[in-house]
């Protein structure tokens, strides 16, 4: 479906097909002062809901266990967000403005669609994955969005599978339009029975660096002491701050290099490492924080955090950030280490006229460009009726009964 022109818009529909769900994007980027907002249209059947009406939830959940220990109805899992609207029959006080897709998908539908819209609070995470372990099971743990719409009475009315839609949305951040300064850090060390010291200086050509993209790390050694410097470590460390009940902070090396480059007393040494950090390296790596993933897509390693002073972070979720480690190992001396926080996230897709080919840096190459099937809606005025409808996800329904539902009296 790649060569056909129009606007692509994703849909999904409940296993009994009388709810069907419009989206434009699975992506929603928080852009510092305001994020994406979540709207859609829903497609309904009147005749089969009678007296019943139809909500959508929207959810941002963490969950921190898996789900096959869900038992004894402890279930690990935290909502941070919940909001639900009731999309039909409409609100009046609910109403809101139409964004240019809702309004041309309704034209398209017809009369028995119905918009809904969710505005995403800014104190919320983004989309994180917890990378399973090949023994796990069900869903992985980590932080994600989920669209639900349903057919009920009531909203604490149970919610039947057949007459409902579940769609994973994720919120995103790509990289600032003004990096930071270049990381630089030293420090000296001196040594028992040396009266001069080792001096370790490491600086990274830039701050904000792309997935993909080689980091390159100067090394600067100058050894006035007695020692020798025998070998050089440098890691690219990932660090995940899990902010529920207390914060606790895991950190795991995604790319690593080690030189055999010694330093004599009394000589310097200045040298350029380079690493490139990705997933492909790093998939048997249990627990290693993935960008959000949707079912049946590749990822790549989260996206550094970006998080605005005033946030409340127990409300994060998963807080990621990366450092590059450089360690000396000196003989009889011990280590000399330090660390470089920087910046690793993907480009603005807006930065690059609506076509993930002139990304400035290749994406891993086992990672999917683009995950939003919505394009640039130019000149939309004569473009009515050109949608292309792709599937939200592929229907993954094993023994369910097509003529009626035992549990569901409305079927």
């Amino acid at each position: 479906m790649g060569d056909k022109a129009g606007t692509r818009v994703f849909k999904k529909s409940s296993p009994n097909s009388r709810l069907t769900v419009y989206l434009g994007k699975r992506d929603f980027v928080d852009h510092q002062d305001y994020v994406d907002p979540v709207d859609g249209v829903l497609l309904v059947d009147p005749e089969y809901l009678k007296d019943r009406r139809v909500f959508v939830t929207l959810t941002c959940a963490f969950r921190y266990g898996r789900e096959d220990l869900d038992v004894l109805g402890l279930s690990f899992r935290k909502n941070l967000y919940v909001s639900t609207v009731q999309a039909f029959p409409p609100l009046q006080e609910e109403q809101k403005p139409l964004s240019h897709l809702q309004g041309r998908l309704i034209k398209k539908l017809g009369k028995h669609a119905y918009p809904f819209s969710f505005i995403i609070p800014q104190n919320l995470p983004c989309s994180v994955t917890l990378q399973p372990g090949p023994e796990d099971t069900g869903k992985a743990c980590g932080v994600d969005y989920e669209l639900r719409a349903f057919c009920a009475k009531t909203v604490e009315e149970k919610i039947h599978q057949r007459n409902s839609v579940n769609l994973v949305i994720r919120k995103v951040q790509y990289a600032p339009e003004k990096p930071g300064p270049q990381p630089m850090a030293e420090t000296s060390r001196n040594f028992l029975m040396s009266d001069r010291s080792l001096h370790l200086e490491v600086s990274l050509d830039k701050e904000l660096y792309y997935h993909g993209e080689p980091i390159n790390v100067n090394v600067h050694v100058n050894n006035n002491s007695t020692k020798t410097v025998k070998k050089v470590k440098i890691s690219v460390r990932q660090y995940a701050d899990i902010c529920l009940f207390s914060t606790a902070q895991y950190k795991c090396p995604v790319a690593q290099i080690e030189a055999d480059d010694q330093v004599s007393p009394s000589s310097t040494s200045c040298q350029v490492y380079t690493l490139i950090p990705t997933l492909g390296t790093n998939r048997e790596k249990r627990g290693l924080a993935l960008n959000g993933k949707i079912k049946h897509e590749d990822t790549n390693l989260a996206s550094s955090t970006i998080v605005k002073e005033e946030t409340n972070k127990e409300m994060m979720g998963i807080l990621v950030s990366y450092r590059v480690r450089v360690k000396l190992v000196v003989s009889l001396g011990g280590d000399v280490a330090v660390e470089l926080p920087f910046v690793l996230m993907h480009p603005n897709p807006a930065d690059q006229t609506c076509s993930p080919s002139q990304s400035a840096v290749a994406p891993e190459a086992d990672v999917p460009v683009d995950t939003n099937l919505i394009e640039c809606d130019v000149n939309t005025s004569s473009q009515v009726d050109d949608f292309v409808f792709e599937d939200f996800a592929r229907l993954r329904l094993t023994g369910m009964k097509d003529d009626k539902d035992e549990d569901d009296p409305f079927c």
